[in-house]
């Protein structure tokens, strides 16, 4: 299994140093995960990224470290737990002559998920941290900023425990990725060292919310200058990179879709963590300098913020800085 599918990355703040490994890998121990108890609803957890049995918390492969935070939730279905409140609600009616009323409910309900939790499914899932400290960045394998959050909320407390607090901020670049996308498909050009693959989709920010998708299609379309000039925007886009990797660009510049081609034929014999990890840390390490690149340059801190993405005129497609 690749050890990447979606990426979304972070700036590390230039003042945060890393802690000494021993010490972050013996804080991650202490924090293992375990599986949630009869009547516990979450466990949150670090795992091993190897995936063995009692290993080592942090992998450090060329200088890249590699985290793996493990989640497991219990869900208790809502209509089981609605049909179970009205019963126990008519019942007490019935008993006392009177409806119980909000807090009751609200106790009542409590009681219900605590009763029904040994008896839940439990789903669980697991999300990888890329650290690159040399290049300060920061990468969690999540599909979008909403997903990635509450990884970076135990990562961080982890690090203010260790006394080297951590300070992130989003990747942003000179040119919003809708706008650098709308360019590339209107003038029908990719930018150096990229080529534009047959996924699209396209939004319009209106009050229609209207959207067009385009899957395993031809982009080198007229029609789809004309819905850029119809005011929709790129919000996803299949791109390859230099022939190495292929990957679907958002919107909020993640990385999703990703697959390292020619990966499996690298790997050799072995097939392995340690080779499909130096693969993959080593080529989306200089993927993401170029992305960068081609989408105008990452925007330091003190600049001002790129302006809202706007669909672009004939004239300001044909003067844009690509």
């Amino acid at each position: 299994m690749p050890l990447f599918k979606n990426l979304t990355a972070f700036r590390i703040a230039p003042e945060w140093t890393p802690p000494e490994l021993s010490a972050l890998e013996a804080e991650l121990q202490r924090l293992a995960f375990q599986p949630c108890g009869p009547t516990q609803e979450l466990s949150v957890g670090w795992l091993p990224p190897r995936g063995e049995e009692h290993g080592a918390m942090v992998e450090n492969i060329a200088g890249h470290w590699l985290l793996k935070l493990g989640v497991e939730r219990k869900a208790v279905p809502a209509g089981a737990v609605r049909s179970e409140l009205e019963a126990r609600c008519k019942a007490i009616e019935a008993e006392h002559g009177r409806k119980p009323g909000r807090k009751e409910k609200a106790e009542l309900k409590e009681q219900i998920v605590h009763a029904f939790l040994p008896r839940a499914f439990s789903k669980r899932a697991s999300h990888t941290i890329w650290i690159d400290a040399v290049n300060r960045l920061l990468l969690v394998g999540a599909g979008s900023t909403r997903a990635a959050e509450p990884v970076l909320k135990q990562l961080g407390d982890v690090m203010a425990d260790l006394k080297h607090v951590l300070s992130l901020s989003p990747l942003s670049t000179a040119t919003s990725p809708s706008a650098a996308m709308a360019h590339w498909l209107s003038t029908k050009e990719a930018p150096a060292g990229f080529t534009i693959d047959r996924d699209l989709e396209l939004k319009n920010s209106g009050e229609e919310k209207s959207v067009v998708r385009y899957a395993r299609h031809t982009l080198e379309l007229d029609e789809i200058g004309q819905h850029i000039q119809e005011g929709k925007l790129p919000t996803q886009l299949a791109l390859t990179w230099e022939g190495r990797a292929s990957f679907v660009l958002t919107e909020q510049l993640l990385l999703k879709k990703i697959d390292l081609l020619g990966a499996d034929d690298n790997l050799g014999k072995d097939n392995g963590f340690d080779a499909d990890a130096a693969i993959a840390t080593g080529e989306l390490s200089a993927l993401i300098p170029d992305l960068l690149q081609a989408l105008g340059g990452e925007m330091q801190l003190g600049q001002p913020a790129a302006a809202p993405a706007m669909a672009p005129t004939a004239q300001e497609l044909a003067d844009a800085p690509f």
